[in-house]
């Protein structure tokens, strides 16, 4: 490479830092809840450039908090010991073994796996789940459906599927403090010590507004919101997505994700993005660059 293309790619770094700093003014102390999941979990280098974002991200005084998923984790575990599984509305139905299989794998090998890619990063993180210091608690999620022959209503038993009903915060605010990235599994604690699976995006949106986040930041395998033409909706405001919902322009697997945003904000967190993980270093565009990357959620 010869000495002029040289100064010119380090001139276009340049620029680039400079219209960043103020966004990085803007959420230095903040913090940044992340739900990782889909495709940037399973994706070798996606991982890593996932992880060398979050180190950045405190580096520059940001506090990220990462909550992440491992469904196809779960799902591969089962069917390795020939445990079927069993889905109703988008849930798991998770019995006493399968409760404690997805603790394993979430807890343990995904848990730790983000832990030390993270480390090798150059960041100091620490994994939690949802019991650690009674972050996350839970209760039994119940769910309903309509018969289609009677057309009678029935609650239809999850086991132990859960939802959030608290976050304490506190252990998570120790280790900020102590500099420490909080990476954070998606199960939960209820009465006399019941475990809970959380789905991933519901955890990270409880906790996103337990800790009154700046930023709640969905990793998803779609760009964000898309209008009725395929394009991006670059920001919504909370009514003017839940109109959205109502003329079907949000639909499928897209509603419960944006109810997450709405529920994040309603308890704490300023914002919701929901953003493409498939996209290299798509966290520091969406925070660092005056266009963003995905789609905002506001309150009205």
């Amino acid at each position: 490479m010869d000495k002029t293309k040289r100064r010119l790619e380090w001139l276009e770094k340049a620029g680039l830092l400079a219209e960043a700093l103020p966004y990085m003014r803007r959420y230095t102390g903040k913090n940044i809840v992340v739900k990782y999941g889909g495709h940037a979990m399973g994706s070798e280098e996606l991982s890593r450039k996932f992880a060398r974002d979050i180190v950045i991200l405190k580096q520059v005084g940001v506090n990220p908090i990462v909550v992440h998923g491992g469904g196809p984790q779960i799902g591969a575990m089962l069917k390795k010991i020939h445990k079927q599984s069993e889905f109703v509305d988008g849930h798991r139905v998770t019995d006493a073994e399968t409760v404690e299989i997805a603790e394993m794998v979430l807890c343990g090998n995904i848990n730790k796996s983000i832990v030390a890619n993270l480390q090798n990063e150059g960041g100091r993180a620490v994994g939690l789940s949802g019991k650690d210091g009674s972050l996350i608690r839970a209760k039994k999620l119940e769910r309903t459906v309509v018969d289609p022959d009677s057309h009678i209503e029935k609650v239809i038993d999850l086991g132990f599927v859960g939802e959030p009903t608290e976050v304490d915060p506190s252990i998570i605010n120790v280790l900020m403090e102590s500099e420490f990235i909080p990476v954070v599994a998606p199960i939960g604690i209820g009465e006399e010590g019941r475990t809970y699976n959380i789905n991933a995006d519901t955890a990270a949106g409880a906790v996103a507004g337990g800790t009154n986040a700046r930023r709640l930041l969905l990793l998803t395998d779609v760009p964000g919101v898309l209008d009725k033409n395929g394009e991006l909706i670059r920001e919504l405001t909370v009514s003017q997505a839940r109109d959205l919902i109502k003329d079907g322009t949000i639909h499928g697997g897209m509603i419960p994700k944006i109810e997450t945003c709405f529920h994040a904000i309603e308890k704490g967190a300023d914002a919701a993005v929901i953003l493409d993980g498939r996209v290299a270093h798509v966290i520091l565009l969406e925070m660092f660059t005056e266009m963003g990357a995905g789609t905002l959620i506001t309150a009205d």
